[in-house]
Parts: structure tokens; sequence; C-alpha cells
């Protein structure tokens, strides 16, 4: 499977808060870290899989949807790239919390997976706005 295709697929299931192929994509040896205002939490594959669990759960509970826009993706060497990806919650049409702005890294072994990520919460609509104009001119 070609990335960009991957890319589409894992979209595809974080759009449908689809737990068991997010777990499926994630590569067992997975990092993260997340930036929370001052904060900075680092993890690993098993709290990824809870912290997903309960966005979807959320997700589904007041039906809401999630709003995710690909902002570009980078080769990084021969089997990697990085996609950078923001993405919030909507109930209503409404967004009912700030973006949260993922690098997230995907490595090709057998087939693709997420192998890092590192988050940055709390990103106005306005700012996240302001960004992706700058980018295009």
């Amino acid at each position: 499977m070609e990335f960009n295709d991957f890319l589409d697929l894992f979209i595809s299931s974080w759009k449908d808060s689809s737990i068991e192929e997010m777990e499926q994509m994630i590569s067992k040896k997975y990092a993260g870290r997340e930036i929370r205002g001052e904060g900075i939490e680092d993890f690993g594959y098993d709290e990824s899989i809870i912290g997903w669990a309960k966005g979807f759960e959320y997700v589904r509970e007041n039906n809401a949807e999630w709003e995710i826009q690909l902002l570009n993706s980078y080769p990084l060497r021969s089997n990697e790239y990085m996609a950078v990806i923001a993405a919030t919650i909507k109930i209503d049409g409404k967004t009912v919390s700030p973006y949260n702005l993922f690098y997230d890294t995907f490595r090709k072994e057998q087939e693709w997976k997420n192998v890092r990520s590192y988050i940055e919460t709390g990103i106005t609509e306005e700012y996240l706005k302001g960004v992706i104009e700058g980018a295009n001119k």
C-alpha cells in the first residue's frame, strides 16, 4: 500500500471513531509526546489506545463528529513520512474545543504504522487559520 492510501485510511478510521482499526495502525513500539499548556506528557502504545478510546467514546456519546484537516505530509526517509494533522470535535456544526496539532510519523516495515507523535493541544481556530493562510502564500 502506498503511503497516501494508508494516510487516507488512517484519517477515515479516525473520523469513524474506529478503535479496532486504530489499534492495527499504531505500532506497538509507538512513542508519543503531548504538550498541554506548560505540561508535557510522554506516553506509549497502551496509553495512546486508551486516549483514542476515550476520545471516540466522547464523540459517540455526544453525537459529535471529528473535523480533521491534513495540513501536509513529508517524506523523512525511504520508509518514513510525517503528516501534520489538525483535529477538533464538533457538535451540531460548532467547535467544542480548540484544535490539536498532530505531527505524526509513519514507518513502513511490513506495513505502515504510526510510530511517533508530537501533539500540541489548545490551538485556536483563528490561529490555525492564520497558520494555514501563511503557509499558502
